[in-house]
Formats: C-alpha cells, structure tokens, sequence
C-alpha cells in the first residue's frame, strides 16, 4: 500500500513539474518561489514554544493538530536578518525528505504571495559561483516578470544536520509536555 502511494505521489509529481506550479513568498525585499507539491499548507504564524540550545535560525516548535513540528525562519537560515512579525507573516508547512523519511518542517516568510505556472523554458539553472559557496538549495533561477526569482529545492534548503536539529527541537517539544 505504502508502494502504491509513492507511485501516485511521483506521478502527481511529474505532473505538477510539467506544470511548473509554484508558490512565491517574500523574505525582505526578495521573492522567492518553491514548488507546491512540498507544500502541505500555509498557518497564521503564532504559538510558538522556543527549545533551548538551537542554533538562531529554528524558532521553536509548534502544535499543529497534535504533532510537534519544528519552525525554522528562513531568512535567518540564509544568513539574514530574522523575519520581522507582522500581520502577514506566515509559516509555511513543508514535507522535506532526508535519509529516507519524511518531516514536517514550518518555513517563517515575511509574506505569501501567489500560485503561479512558470514554463520550464522560463527556468534557468542555478548559477554557478564556485564550488566555496553553496547553491545546493537552488532549484533554479525563475523569469518571472522580467526579474529573476530563486526557485528553492526544499529538500535541500535544509542539510541533512539541520532536519537533525530541527527534528531533536520538535522531540524536545515533545518531552518538554509543550504541545
């Protein structure tokens, strides 16, 4: 059974890819984009318990219908300055992928913007600044109104040791009865 609906999820996948369908948010002055099929769904953001010992960019954890899912702010993760909260300050649930197993994950982003399709043929690869400077978590650069937007591989805007981290904040959440 479990087989089966990994087959649906990668032909659904496939699909939404030939589609391109992403959805776009702010952090600061900058849109980015990620496609919608990471995208479980979209919460006011609020209700947040911190867990000691994170590094800055894991806010804390939340209760989202009983499970305890670990909220990271995006903009601090990319080495900027943390998401001011605002009245439209979101936290954006994801489904990322790491070693084999699936983890909710709440990305913080200043604002969410739309659906949009974008073309393959619209997409340009991820730029190439040498190999000191990651750009793993790129997707590819979207042209999107004439400007360029960067579309994020949510599988790889965390690393394997931040799901760690974020994991271990979500069972500290857990143990600590803060759900």
């Amino acid at each position: 059974m479990a087989e089966a609906a990994r087959s649906i999820q990668a032909v659904t996948g496939a699909l939404a890819a030939q589609q391109g369908q992403y959805l776009t948010f702010q952090l600061g002055n900058e849109t980015f984009a990620m496609g919608i099929l990471h995208i479980k769904e979209i919460i006011e953001y609020g209700s947040l318990t911190s867990v000691p010992m994170m590094p800055v960019f894991i806010r804390g954890v939340i209760n989202l219908r009983g499970a305890v899912v670990p909220v990271v702010d995006l903009a601090a993760r990319f080495g900027r300055v943390s998401c001011k909260v605002t009245r439209r300050t979101c936290i954006v649930i994801i489904e990322v992928e790491a070693n084999g197993e699936r983890q909710d994950v709440g990305l913080v982003v200043d604002a969410v913007n739309e659906v949009i399709d974008v073309p393959a043929a619209e997409i340009e690869p991820p730029p190439a600044f040498g190999a000191n400077l990651r750009t793993d978590f790129i997707e590819g650069m979207g042209k999107i109104s004439g400007k360029f937007v960067i579309m994020l591989d949510v599988n790889r805007v965390l690393s394997f040791e931040d799901l760690l981290l974020a994991a271990h904040a979500g069972a500290a959440g857990e143990a600590g009865g803060q759900r």
